[in-house]
């Protein structure tokens, strides 16, 4: 098995079919005094699927509105140790045709908490897909950490150690 396969198996076990709790950092509309972008992070709940993360959010939040200025978005579980940076997409409503297969997994695992949170009747409650482009698992324990391009689909391992 390839490090890149070994990697995705990872990220399928630790992540895949299950309620994640994320950290998403977008730039903000509104650059800081000096004029230079500013992060902005918030926890989303996720669920993983083939290299991306998806949410259910509303359409004219300030995340959304942040996303579609500039889609480059970074991500981190703090738990594993995983961070990533990713290109967020507005795949639109929750109930639209081209989102059922996605939706018909990602429902049943919010189900505890999602009709209490989202309101599918509205239009503007959609889907946001967070598309990976490389990612870190760092474990400052061993001493390495193993660094994924989900672009070209490598992984390395990488020592820490002097």
């Amino acid at each position: 098995m390839s490090h890149y396969d070994e990697a995705i198996r990872v990220l399928e076990e630790k992540f895949g079919r299950k309620d994640v709790l994320l950290s998403l950092s977008t730039i903000a509309q509104l650059p800081n005094a000096e004029g230079e972008p500013v992060p902005a992070a918030r926890l989303v709940d996720a669920f993983y699927e083939d290299g991306s993360f998806y949410t259910v959010t509303y359409a004219t939040s300030s995340k959304m509105q942040q996303i579609e200025k500039n889609p480059n978005v970074a991500i981190c579980f703090i738990v594993e140790n995983f961070t990533a940076d990713g290109i967020g997409e507005n795949l639109g409503w929750v109930c639209d045709e081209k989102n059922a297969e996605i939706m018909s997994k990602v429902r049943p695992t919010f189900a505890d908490w999602y009709n209490d949170a989202n309101n599918d009747e509205d239009k503007n409650t959609c889907l946001l897909r967070i598309r990976l482009t490389k990612g870190l698992w760092n474990d400052p324990h061993k001493g390495i950490r193993n660094e994924i391009d989900f672009v070209n689909k490598t992984a390395k391992t990488i020592s820490n150690k002097a």
